[in-house]
This record gives C-alpha cells, sequence and structure tokens, in this order.
C-alpha cells in the first residue's frame, strides 16, 4: 500500500471514530452499550473456503448459526444477509427481521430496516452503525479492513443499496450462492468499514470479478459476510 492510500486509509479511520464516538485507541465509547442486550448482528469471522459457493441460503444461514453457537447465541435463529436472482427471488432486507440490532460489544447497529437501510433521507443521512469500529465479528474483533493485510473489507451480499435483490439478467449472486467457477459469473459486495470505491456502501459496493476464493481475494475479500438474529432470545 503506498503512502496516498495509507493516508487515506488512516484518515477514514480517523473520520470514523470522530462520527461514531471512539476514542483514540479505536474503542467504542459505551453512551449506547447495552451489557444486557444479546448480540444480533455480525460479521462471520471466517468464510466456508469456496468462494461464492456457500451452499445456497440454507448453507449460508447454517455457518451463521454455527458461528453464533461458538460465540454462546445459538438460542437465537441467525440468517446470512444475502439476496437471491430469478424465479423467487429474495431480497437480504426481508430474511432479518426487524430489529433493532447489536454488536458483540452491546453497540446499537440499527433500530430497524428503515434506518439500516436510509430508506428516508433523514435516515440517510443520519447512517447506522455500519463503519469498522462497529461491524464486529461474532467474537467482538475488529474485521481486517483496507489497510491491512490481507485486507477482507467485501461482504458479500447479492444485494442493492436498499437491501433487495438485482432484477437484471446479470449474475450478482453466484449463481444463488452455489458457484465457485473462476472469473464466471459474480457476486455484489459491499464494504464493511465504508472505505474503498467505487462508492462506500456498506452492502453494494462492487462486483467480484468472478466467484472462486481466488476471485474473491483478489479485491479485497475473504467469502464474509453479515449475520443477523431474526429473533433474539
Amino acid at each position: 500500500m503506498n503512502r496516498i492510500t495509507s493516508g487515506i486509509a488512516a484518515g477514514a479511520l480517523s473520520l470514523a471514530m470522530a462520527m461514531h464516538g471512539a476514542n483514540a485507541q479505536g474503542t467504542p465509547t459505551d453512551k449506547d452499550v447495552k451489557p444486557g442486550e444479546k448480540m444480533s448482528f455480525f460479521v462471520t469471522s471466517v468464510g466456508m473456503g469456496k468462494g461464492g459457493n456457500l451452499g445456497g441460503l440454507k448453507g449460508a444461514d447454517a455457518h451463521c448459526q454455527k458461528l453464533a453457537a461458538a460465540a454462546g447465541f445459538n438460542k437465537s435463529t441467525w440468517h446470512a444477509y444475502l439476496s437471491t436472482q430469478g424465479k423467487g427471488a429474495v431480497n437480504a432486507r426481508d430474511r432479518i427481521g426487524k430489529g433493532p440490532w447489536y454488536n458483540a460489544k452491546g453497540n446499537l447497529m440499527a433500530e430497524n430496516l428503515s434506518q439500516l437501510h436510509g430508506d428516508t433521507r433523514e435516515e440517510a443521512l443520519a447512517s447506522n452503525r455500519m463503519f469498522i469500529l462497529y461491524a464486529l465479528d461474532e467474537k467482538g474483533n475488529l474485521v481486517p479492513s483496507v489497510n491491512a493485510k490481507p485486507n477482507k473489507h467485501d461482504m458479500l451480499t447479492g444485494s442493492q443499496a436498499d437491501g433487495k435483490a438485482f432484477t437484471d439478467k446479470a449474475d450478482h449472486t453466484c449463481k444463488n450462492w452455489t458457484s465457485d467457477g473462476d472469473k464466471q459469473g459474480s457476486a455484489q459486495v459491499g464494504h464493511h468499514d465504508r472505505t474503498g470505491g467505487p462508492n462506500t456502501s456498506w452492502n453494494s459496493a462492487h462486483a467480484t470479478p468472478g466467484c472462486s476464493q481466488a476471485n474473491l481475494v483478489q479485491v479485497g475479500g475473504d467469502g464474509l459476510f453479515y449475520c443477523f438474529a431474526t429473533n433474539v432470545k
């Protein structure tokens, strides 16, 4: 990474800290931490290692459930934030419950679906908490960002910015999360750190050059995705 890129990444991190209540060490302040709240959102700490082949939505959900169980949150029902295309298409936003959602540290990520996706102008300006300091894995750890080696900020979503499925004929979901073909198809990804082009969307930043694990790694990913609890217990 050159000095200019490093400076941009560092600046973005500092801005995120300033905007979202973090101290100089990058630790979120506790003004909105609610220790009694149970985790209902996380970024997968590890991918499935098969590129865009997640075993469909069922396989992705099972991966969320497995990681949540290991972290002590197995009683809730966990779904991956993923859309599918074609006949019977599924919108990612329709499969994650109604909120609110909290990360592993008890920080509020978003109150509801509208705030999560910035459905209104006011909500879009206020934003959610999908930033590097809050989009933590199920263990409460930061997920490698653009200034890390390797960078793992690409999150598989297959979704448009409003959380809905694509309606064109291009492949945005690696054949509905069943393909790991090299330079075949594509997966739409978001950036959990809101950094890097062509835009800073947490759920719809750009497409991958293919569906193999190598294709995902090539552009800053590792097959990670978002998991939400549809019911908190």
